[in-house]
């Protein structure tokens, strides 16, 4: 046995949404092999001192940006059409360097909050992987497709710019490290395309196996604006294009009609709530519980750090909650398993990763956060699982493991140079983006 975390509260989300108090996690070869309240009689090469902690399945973040991490704070306080054209200025200047840099910032960001698993839907994947790629973390990677194709323009998916390069990522990180590494299709949105991209993306999703990741439905305007120039809504108008043939996390599905919801939920699509970006850009969110109750998949998101300011997956949760509660005028509406749930066991499902995590389980991947629970704000714990969604914050993970090795403990960041990712932000992004000379 490699390691055994010792004496420590086990929150399982296995089937049961068992709590095993004391427990003793034995890891070898990055899976977990034992998983008890009494300890294994083969002595472990290491020891990790659980006393006093609470360990969970690592957090899967199923919605977000990480390069624009390089762009935190910027847009603020702005209206959302200001603070668009200002991205998409700043987003003209980037490059792969600063991609790269911003990414590895941002996946410290996610390690240092108990994320073990990211869904990217973005720009530059290339420098994007190679990122995940040296920090150990696991991820599903999307390029943001985005363009229109004229309706008597002859398309080709083999010569197509974007759709090249998609090929090109996919040839070189999909199943990179035994599936760590995923590469999905996606598109931006439904209005930043047409269905000519759509169908060959879908189609070349399918033929490959991949993913789809997309925006769904966000705003009213957004599903005003299809519905004058299509007649349906966008989540049917994609369905009727083959998008959702393939798996498909949607972030947003906030303004998603009931019909629509029941025919994604046919298709087995995850709608992806981004609760904390939503109130910050003072929208609503993801109504969870109709979604659930029309069969689609929910998990959660937190989008880029320009959109929510933080990748604080425990803040997310505690949003998520009060959105469905504010919503739905019930303070007993989504309950802390069930929030659980979303940021591990259904995230999982997103990602196609349900055969090797989400839960705390005996031939699952050692994928897994310590949540130090002396700090004065997690006591007293009457009810450990709404003390992680109601008290704990980020900032209370000492560590976070994925596949049995220790990517993040008690400030550090074994392989992450975090001093090299700062100076490199601060020598040639920041200035590459904002030096309005270049």
């Amino acid at each position: 046995m490699d390691t055994l975390i010792s004496g420590v509260t086990a929150v399982t989300m296995n089937p049961r949404m068992e709590v095993i108090f004391g427990a003793y996690i034995g890891i070898e070869d990055g899976k977990i092999v034992y998983l008890s309240k009494t300890p294994p009689k083969q002595a472990p090469k290491a020891i990790v001192e659980g006393t006093g902690m609470v360990a969970i399945p690592g957090l899967i973040n199923c919605h977000t940006h990480l390069a624009t991490s390089a762009l935190r704070c910027f847009t603020d306080d702005l209206s959302n059409t200001d603070a668009l054209n200002t991205l998409l200025q700043k987003e003209a200047k980037m490059d792969s360097r600063t991609a790269k840099a911003a990414a590895l910032l941002s996946i410290a960001e996610c390690l240092r909050f108990g994320v073990t698993s990211v869904s990217d839907l973005y720009y530059y994947p290339n420098a994007t992987a190679e990122a995940v790629a040296e920090s150990g973390i696991k991820a599903n990677l999307a390029l943001s497709s985005y363009r229109f194709i004229d309706q008597n323009e002859d398309f080709d998916f083999e010569a197509d710019e974007q759709c090249r390069e998609l090929v090109k990522v996919k040839e070189a990180w999909h199943g990179y490290d035994g599936g760590r590494i995923r590469i999905d299709a996606g598109i931006y949105a439904e209005y930043t395309s047409n269905y000519r991209l759509w169908e060959g993306l879908a189609g070349f999703a399918a033929g490959e196996g991949l993913g789809m990741q997309l925006h769904l439905a966000q705003t009213q305007g957004e599903v005003d604006s299809c519905l004058d120039r299509t007649g349906m809504g966008p989540g049917e108008l994609l369905n009727c294009h083959g998008l959702f043939a393939v798996p498909a996390t949607a972030a947003g599905c906030t303004y998603l009609t009931e019909q629509e919801r029941k025919l994604l939920g046919k298709r087995h699509v995850t709608a992806v709530a981004v609760p904390m970006e939503a109130a910050k850009n003072g929208q609503a969110s993801t109504p969870i519980l109709p979604s659930v109750q029309a069969g689609m998949n929910v998990a959660l998101g937190t989008g880029g750090a320009i959109e929510s300011g933080n990748l604080d997956m425990f803040e997310v949760m505690r949003y998520a909650a009060m959105d469905a509660r504010r919503s739905s005028g019930d303070p007993s509406a989504l309950p802390s398993p069930a929030v659980l749930m979303m940021a591990t066991v259904t995230g999982a499902q997103a990602q196609g990763r349900s055969a090797e995590c989400g839960m705390l389980q005996v031939g699952m991947d050692a994928d897994l956060a310590l949540i130090d629970f002396t700090a004065p704000h997690l006591m007293p714990c009457h009810n450990v699982l709404s003390g992680l969604v109601w008290a704990a914050k980020g900032g209370d993970v000492a560590m976070t493991m994925v596949r049995g090795k220790i990517l993040y403990q008690n400030g550090r960041f074994p392989t992450i140079d975090l001093n090299a990712v700062v100076e490199e932000l601060t020598n040639y992004a920041i200035p590459h983006l904002f030096d309005d000379a270049k």
